[in-house]
């Protein structure tokens, strides 16, 4: 196999030589030597050409490998730059934001001394003001004074609850042969271990008051009784429109007296005034906007006859309030009366702020 291959391969290049061989003829030798010296002097010529020139190619070369790799070196260079530039126009928007945001900074901040400066103007006058008033008040018209003054005024508020009590006495039925009177509390304490007071234990000037012909009013109600109870919330009434004049404090529901005919105000009644209350004795002020209630039961409703009541006693109780007292209860008038009468007669009022 391998003989067969190299005598096919000597083949093709006696075949291939023969094809590449040319005949010249004899008559034409000259010419074509003539014609190969030229070419071969010509060769010989660009081949000198050839190594004159490759130095300078190789240089030109070299320059402009070296140039193109300086311009790629530029081009990298400007575009660090664009993009610093780029960077740059970002810092200085950012700068000037900044600067705007200081600007305002400094305005608030020129605003706020301003506004501390006059705080501390005024805190200074205040602090003056405040040290004068100390002085005022160690001086003669001081806090001493103002006591003095206050004791003074509790004991004139004592005498005149006590001539209210005087005119309308309270007494408190503790047997069949002995009446417990309110200046028998020692002390102005309360008694230890007692029981609030009912309604049929207290009563004023010997009238007792229930609330019973209130709450159930029938036939067979005691006609006497209505009247006493009626009498009773008169009086009551009267001492309550004295007494709170004197201790300086607006009752809540003003009073209308005629004795057993006494009428109390309410600006905001729970119940509804309806066209059978538009009389003379139930009237709605067309001025004043108020309702009155009528305190005894003599032709009158008994829900509004008990709201009355009920009106009467959150004013005493106000008034307990304002003592420093709690009321003993929404039905107790005549206890809850008599145990303000005792707060304000009690030594401790005077000492009371």
């Amino acid at each position: 196999m391998e003989g067969e291959s190299e005598r096919s391969l000597s083949e093709n290049l006696r075949r291939s030589d023969r094809e590449d061989v040319k005949i010249i003829e004899w008559e034409e030798f000259d010419h074509e030597l003539t014609r190969l010296w030229s070419l071969s002097s010509a060769l010989k010529l660009a081949t000198e050409k050839k190594q004159i020139l490759q130095p300078k190619l190789e240089s030109l070369i070299q320059v402009s490998t070296e140039s193109l790799r300086r311009t790629n070196e530029l081009e990298e260079m400007r575009q660090r730059l664009e993009a610093r530039k780029l960077l740059v126009d970002k810092t200085s928007i950012a700068c000037k934001v900044i600067e705007q945001d200081v600007k305002k900074k400094e305005d608030n901040l020129s605003t706020e001394v301003r506004s501390l400066l006059v705080g501390g103007t005024t805190l200074s006058i205040a602090k003056s003001k405040l040290q004068e008033s100390n002085c005022q008040l160690e001086g003669e018209s001081g806090y001493a004074h103002l006591k003095i003054v206050t004791n003074k005024l509790r004991k004139r508020q004592q005498f005149m609850i006590s001539q209210v009590s005087f005119i309308y006495p309270l007494k408190i039925e503790a047997g069949p042969s002995q009446d417990q009177e309110l200046e028998s509390f020692p002390g102005g304490s309360r008694l230890v271990g007692t029981k609030p007071l009912s309604q049929g234990s207290v009563r004023i000037l010997g009238l007792p008051f229930s609330m019973a012909p209130f709450t159930r009013m029938s036939f067979f109600t005691d006609k006497k009784e209505v009247q006493k109870s009626a009498t009773a919330l008169g009086y009551v009434a009267h001492a309550v429109s004295l007494i709170a004049p004197y201790l300086r404090m607006p009752i809540r529901y003003p009073l209308r007296l005629g004795g057993s005919k006494t009428y109390i105000r309410d600006y905001a009644p729970y119940i509804e005034p309806s066209q059978s209350d538009m009389s003379p004795i139930t009237t709605l002020s067309q001025n004043s906007n108020f309702v009155e209630f009528p305190l005894f039961l003599d032709g009158q409703d008994t829900t509004r006859a008990a709201y009355a009541v009920f009106l009467l006693n959150k004013n005493i109780e106000q008034l307990l309030n304002f003592v420093g007292e709690n009321s003993l209860g929404p039905r107790q008038v005549l206890a809850n009366l008599k145990e303000l009468i005792r707060i304000i007669q009690s030594p401790d009022y005077i000492d009371y702020l």
